[in-house]
């Protein structure tokens, strides 16, 4: 059995998802059914630490959330009336099962389970140190680096020790903490990963997008401020911004490709923004054609946009099938090299002799568009045209998204006119930097001080990337080796 999803290796790689409930008694149902809505920020594994009065019931595996959650007896298992939960796609550490997330901890205040969305740029740094005191370290996760510090810390208070922890770190996180007592959200001063705090009758919710709140039928409240720790009791919610304020950094690509079209990012429709940013490249790059075909699913509403703005007609002239798994056997080099058509097949009906304008969210090796481009090519169309609905990207991430490194990025080793003969397209076009800041609402990029992070398209990293150095680069964080399940 190989991992085969064809364009998983040329897509940048969602983050996390993180979930959390306080006050329900079906707090670990309602917990899986908010990692279910979240699912696509993270497919590799996922788990539920709940909290029952007593102890903390966990159930963690690798697999999707239906498939490790499906089960009545498991979600009776995890009693309590608060839980935290998480799908992973692994950025830092490796995909071990000692790594799967929430992960938990004794100390001597009781239990605590947490759960990460992001990645810190420091956490060797600090590990070093960590491990110099007597700390031992039991998963190769950044995450891990959370508990040793609120372990070490000599405040007395949780959260006053959980405030010590985050001010010693670097880089971009949104955790949810579970304590006996308490649910704690936190997002990093510069806002760089969502959260967002909602309520279901009595109970309080955090969540990582918005849709992970419509699918238990909870109120959004908020989001979770740059740089806030929200701590919720029996008492109600308190409010604490532990940090200097600084002007947010929010990724963009959050809007471009990473949450769902169907959630509210910082008060914006993620689904609007890209509508707006196929306005922006039928502005910015218009072509003679016939048809507009977006290619599945992220592409579908900058298509429209484009195909509204332009006038050019939409059609979905490439069908996706949303059954493939992320295994299959492949037996030959024949069958390997039908992988793209797993996942997508071309619509000849709407393709045959006609000029296509193909939009699609990104391009990182640049694998997956050669393909399509000849599955479109094949299915017998005058002219492909490929429009992006993000600026090149030419820079690695190093803030909780699974990125090649800069040799392996298409853009950054080669230019359009170049990019265009290899993929096989009449011709290539990325939105520009200050179309995509438009399509947020925005007048364009501030150079001196930007809305958003969008280094993997500038450079421009707004954390410092203090672990990112050469003595690092290959280092082994344990001698530990897991065997991974067929």
């Amino acid at each position: 059995m190989l991992t085969t999803n064809p364009f998983d290796d040329d897509k940048l790689r969602e983050e996390c998802g993180v979930f959390g409930v306080f006050g329900s008694p079906d707090a670990a149902a309602l917990t899986a059914l908010g990692l279910h809505a979240l699912q696509h920020r993270g497919q590799e594994a996922a788990g539920i630490v709940s909290y029952d009065g007593e102890d903390f019931p966990a159930h963690r595996a690798s697999g999707q959330v239906g498939d490790i959650f499906g089960s009545e007896d498991v979600i009776k298992s995890l009693q309590g009336e608060r839980a935290v939960g998480h799908v992973r796609y692994s950025t830092a550490g490796g995909k071990g099962l000692r790594n799967v997330q929430p992960l938990f901890a004794d100390f001597e205040f009781g239990g605590l389970a947490i759960a990460h969305n992001g990645n810190l740029t420091n956490s060797l740094a600090v590990r070093d140190r960590l491990v110099k005191r007597g700390s031992i370290f039991q998963s190769t996760s950044d995450t891990e680096t959370f508990i040793h510090l609120i372990a070490t810390s000599l405040y007395e208070k949780i959260v006053d020790r959980l405030i010590d922890a985050v001010r010693q770190v670097e880089g971009a996180y949104s955790l949810v903490v579970m304590t006996q007592k308490k649910l704690i959200g936190v997002r990093d001063p510069l806002g760089v990963r969502p959260l967002v705090l909602g309520k279901l009758n009595d109970a309080y919710i955090l969540s990582s997008e918005t849709v992970g709140l419509d699918i238990v039928g909870a109120e959004f409240i908020r989001d979770i401020e740059p740089g806030e720790i929200v701590e919720i009791t029996d008492a109600g919610l308190r409010s604490i911004k532990p940090f200097k304020p600084v002007k947010s950094r929010f990724c963009i690509f959050e809007h471009v490709y990473f949450a769902r079209p169907d959630s509210i990012v910082e008060g914006t429709s993620v689904y609007d923004v890209r509508k707006n940013i196929g306005r922006e490249l039928a502005r910015e790059s218009a072509v003679d054609a016939d048809v507009v075909v977006p290619i599945p699913d992220s592409g579908v509403p900058s298509a429209l946009g484009y195909a509204e703005e332009s006038g050019i007609p939409f059609e979905l002239g490439i069908i996706r099938n949303h059954y493939v798994g992320r295994t299959f056997i492949e037996p030959t080099d024949q069958i390997r090299h039908l992988g793209v058509k797993l996942k997508h097949n071309a619509n000849p009906g709407k393709l045959k002799g006609k000029r296509v304008i193909l939009v699609d969210d990104s391009i990182v090796r640049g694998t997956t568009s050669t393909k399509i481009v000849d599955l479109v090519r094949q299915a017998g169309a005058a002219e492909v045209h490929m429009r992006i609905t993000s600026p090149p990207t030419t820079n690695p991430c190093f803030y909780g998204v699974d990125t090649p490194s800069k040799d392996k990025l298409m853009a950054a080793n080669h230019d359009i006119e170049s990019m265009a003969k290899i993929i096989g397209v009449d011709s290539l076009a990325f939105v520009t930097i200050d179309g995509l800041y438009r399509a947020t609402g925005l007048p364009g990029r501030d150079n001196d001080s930007p809305a958003f992070c969008d280094a993997c398209f500038t450079g421009d990293y707004p954390i410092k990337l203090t672990d990112h150095n050469a003595e690092n680069k290959d280092r082994k964080l344990s001698q530990l080796v897991e065997r991974q399940p067929a």
